[in-house]
């Protein structure tokens, strides 16, 4: 019997509000979501408010499989929301609400447990918007054992981010997460040369001693780059709906395959197939169908 990873997506939990209805989110959440469809133990550890929408995203998640034992109930501030406008062409925009539970995220014994046997974590920049929350996840990350993946989800929002927490997750992490917006804002913050997109990357890895850096592109797929290794990736063609929780799915997916030592250019092929399904959805975190759900497995298993 082969044992699932255990697998932590740490950091806000939300609530996507469209215009005519409201999805369950948040970077985090999302990522576990779809690694628990893909096989792993997924946990999330967040906060969210002693109200309706906080019963409603713990209920969800029990039901996606994913582990809520790491949640927060805050009776002093609300669950997260963020409202969310879609262009024409399916992107989305945010409106964030402000001191929300998972910005109270605070440090308790049980987190120590469940760090000490981590297979991966991943952790963004949105989450750490608080001083409160930032010290709790960098602690976390912190305490993961050495040889797990630590997956710093770039994830730019609005005002959210800065050149030292860029920085200081970089150096915690030992895969970074990001899409071709991003990149070049990174390396701006970071000083990191200019150049192609490839090479930009290649910097980021050198500096930082990432082992793995996932750029995702939107209609031009994906590139991957680890440990001097190329694969690129163009997504099947999808009618797009909706984009939110593409990347966190694109995210889940590439981890799975990493744990379970799959081929770079099959991860990234699996990975690619995921987030445009999710692009074909409404809302982050759809059921997958029957063809991508089917777990990762070891490479001599599959």
């Amino acid at each position: 019997m082969i044992t699932p990873p255990t697998i932590v997506g740490l950091g806000e939990i939300l609530w996507d509000v469209y215009p005519d209805v409201a999805h369950f989110g948040g970077a985090p959440a999302n990522f576990a979501c779809h690694a628990a469809s893909l096989g792993a133990e997924a946990w999330v550890v967040s906060a969210v408010g002693k109200d309706e929408d906080g019963r409603r995203a713990q209920q969800i998640l029990a039901k996606r499989g994913v582990r809520g034992e790491g949640i927060a109930v805050d009776a002093e501030h609300p669950t997260g929301r963020v409202d969310v406008k879609l262009d024409a062409r399916g992107q989305a925009t945010y409106l964030f609400q402000a001191d929300t539970a998972w910005d109270f995220l605070s440090w308790n014994e049980s987190l120590e447990s469940l760090a000490s046997r981590c297979d991966a974590v991943c952790f963004g920049s949105l989450g750490q918007r608080s001083v409160t929350a930032r010290e709790t996840i960098r602690r976390f990350v912190g305490l993961v054992p050495p040889e797990a993946m630590r997956v710093f989800d770039v994830n730019l929002r609005l005002r959210f981010y800065d050149e030292e927490t860029l920085r200081t997750s970089l150096h915690l992490a030992n895969v970074a997460k990001l899409n071709d917006d991003e990149l070049p804002i990174v390396a701006r913050l970071c000083g990191l040369p200019g150049g192609s997109e490839l090479e930009m990357m290649q910097a980021l890895a050198k500096q930082f001693d990432v082992r793995l850096v996932a750029l995702t592109r939107g209609a031009r797929g994906a590139l991957l780059l680890a440990q001097g290794e190329v694969s690129e990736c163009q997504p099947p063609p999808t009618q797009v709906v909706d984009t939110v929780g593409a990347g966190d799915a694109f995210t889940a997916a590439v981890i799975l395959g990493l744990l379970h030592g799959w081929p770079l250019a099959e991860i990234n092929q699996r990975a690619c197939a995921v987030a445009a399904y999710v692009c074909t959805q409404r809302g982050a975190t759809p059921p997958l169908p029957e063809d991508l759900r089917t777990p990762f497995r070891p490479r001599e298993e599959a």
